[in-house]
């Protein structure tokens, strides 16, 4: 249930927009002047507010701290051609955050809150959208139980927060992965369909382990067996393998990528050949030692099509074609870059103006 929507809103004194260099912001660590703030109690969402950028006041025995009750999203607001600010498929975001929500007990966000919070949001600071290349405002809505009881149960009270912050690319330049066969990000009946906090703690060791051995992310395999190839710590992942794009199905224990989405769909397209299944380890390995593999790249909201480099297996690297060689990744990166900023006809309904 939602009370009446009306949000309050509480204006900083003075921007800090003036401090920023956009021509030189790394990702994440620069937050635009507001963020928006819903509360959830008594069996609905209320108290709608956008309040000054800056820190919160949460109880110790709050269930977040102690359990991780919390779920969140990643998007993306761009400038479009004509200077316009714009989403890129804003709705899918809201639906995924709801199936993360459902999975950790947490109510529903109605579309109305979502959006409604998220549009007067990026009006007001709109001017934090970067206009350069390779440059967005990365958008994080995020909901966590704000209950104060430190026994095991459902929560009945919860905050749902937006926070903006100008980004330049996650990655620099493409990436070295290694394949990694000890240590499990998911398991099956698990939340590794979430967006969970907990996810990315529990994956944090065994990717310091990866970064202390030269690799910049990890590809996970299945918890069960370490048989198949699942996805990589910031994003899904993609092959060619004998020119054709394969790509891990989905099950519960891979993120439902909007991005991976969106680059199949191009593909099908434009009638790039496109396998959705099952990805062993050995055919991976087998694909990079004959030569059969041609490309591979990981997409995600943050690292956008990020092309793979090296992938290393059992103390092997297997050096992938230079980027500038693949015809695939680039045509598909290029085109989706092109639709964000309405350099191209946006055939699938994808973006969405914010005024």
């Amino acid at each position: 249930m939602v009370d009446s929507m009306k949000i309050n809103v509480n204006r900083v004194e003075k921007s800090r927009i003036g401090e920023v260099d956009f021509d030189n912001i790394s990702f994440g660590k620069i937050y635009s002047d507001h963020m928006f703030r819903a509360s959830y109690k008594n069996g609905q969402w209320n108290t709608f507010d956008i309040i000054p950028f800056g820190s919160l006041s949460i109880s110790p025995a709050s269930q977040t701290l102690h359990y991780g009750v919390s779920v969140f999203e990643g998007m993306k607001a761009y400038k479009n051609e004509q200077g316009q600010p714009v989403l890129f498929r804003p709705l899918e975001n809201q639906r995924r955050l709801n199936r993360s929500a459902e999975r950790l007990c947490i109510p529903a966000l109605p579309e109305e809150i979502f959006m409604e919070g998220l549009t007067q949001l990026l009006k007001m600071d709109q001017a934090w959208i970067p206009g350069q290349e390779n440059t967005a405002l990365y958008v994080r809505p995020f909901i966590f139980s704000t209950e104060e009881y430190i026994g095991i149960k459902t929560s009945d009270s919860f905050d749902f927060l937006i926070i903006t912050s100008p980004v330049g690319a996650y990655y620099s330049a493409p990436v070295k992965v290694k394949i990694e066969m000890e240590f499990a990000r998911a398991v099956r009946g698990g939340t590794g369909y979430a967006k969970a906090a907990g996810n990315y703690a529990g994956s944090l060791y065994p990717a310091k382990l990866g970064q202390q051995q030269g690799y910049d992310q990890l590809i996970w395999t299945d918890g069960q067996e370490h048989k198949y190839i699942e996805e990589a710590g910031t994003m899904n992942l993609m092959f060619v393998i004998d020119d054709v794009l394969v790509t891990p199905e989905l099950t519960d224990t891979l993120l439902h990528g909007i991005t991976r989405d969106s680059i199949l769909t191009l593909a099908r397209d434009m009638g790039i050949p496109v396998e959705e299944r099952k990805i062993t380890v050995n055919e991976v390995v087998s694909s990079l030692q004959q030569g059969n593999m041609t490309d591979a790249f990981g997409v995600g909201t943050a690292a956008t099509l990020t092309h793979i480099s090296v992938i290393g297996y059992e103390g092997t690297d297997y050096i992938l074609p230079p980027v500038q060689e693949r015809t695939i990744s680039n045509r598909l990166k290029e085109t989706l870059e092109n639709i964000k900023k309405g350099r191209a006809e946006d055939k699938f309904g994808w973006v969405v103006p914010v005024i």
